[in-house]
């Protein structure tokens, strides 16, 4: 009887043994399936790791390029910035030699004196196309913006403050001042006699 228990209890032990190198397998076969998921998870983090890497090297690499082609890009603008002025101003010199030519081969002055007319007008032409206007002055009250008074000319035929004479043509560029016109500004005689400090009065009756 005893023997059968006996032999009982090792066929329990070994069934039990079997149970736990059963467990324990399975328990290190799922160890090395978690460790391989985070073997992938890791390769994948690596990867990704190396591409955006990558990509910002390139995009790096990008960014000094277009530094550089927008730095060459703005010197070459600025070193060409008047070359459309220039070449609308050679046909304005071929005119001007053409009426110097003319000129020397004799003749009245009056065709010379045409061919600088028609040089103005083209060159105030160019002058217009780019921007430039001249400023209106002749005749017109005075405007400390626009104008420089040169002097002041005593005048019965004009009103005081008004632009008499013009000496030098005033010039805007896209509505910003380059130069004031210079002129003479009219002033009524009662002025002129304030800013000397006397006062013109008419001769009365007097006593004898």
């Amino acid at each position: 009887m005893s023997d059968e228990i006996k032999k009982t209890d090792e066929v329990a032990n070994m069934i039990n043994e079997q149970e736990t190198k059963t467990s324990g397998d399975s328990a290190l076969s799922d160890q090395e399936s978690e460790l391989g998921k985070l073997r992938q998870q890791l390769y994948t983090k690596d990867q990704e790791a190396k591409n955006n890497y990558d990509r910002f090297v390139r995009q790096t690499a990008e960014l000094e390029n277009f530094k550089k082609r927008s730095a060459r890009e703005k010197d070459e603008a600025i070193r060409f910035a008047n070359e459309a002025l220039v070449k609308d101003l050679l046909p304005v010199v071929d005119n001007l030699e053409r009426a110097i030519t003319h000129a020397q081969g004799g003749g009245n002055g009056k065709p010379l004196v045409e061919g600088v007319e028609m040089v103005l007008r083209g060159l105030l032409d160019v002058l217009s196309k780019h921007g430039v206007e001249q400023i209106s002055a002749l005749g017109k009250p005075f405007d400390p913006q626009k104008h420089e008074a040169m002097n002041q000319i005593e005048s019965e035929t004009h009103e005081p403050n008004t632009v008499m004479a013009e000496h030098h043509k005033g010039y805007l560029f896209k509505d910003r001042l380059l130069r004031p016109a210079l002129v003479s500004v009219a002033m009524s005689l009662k002025t002129r006699g304030k800013k000397n400090g006397t006062t013109k009065v008419e001769n009365g009756p007097t006593d004898d």
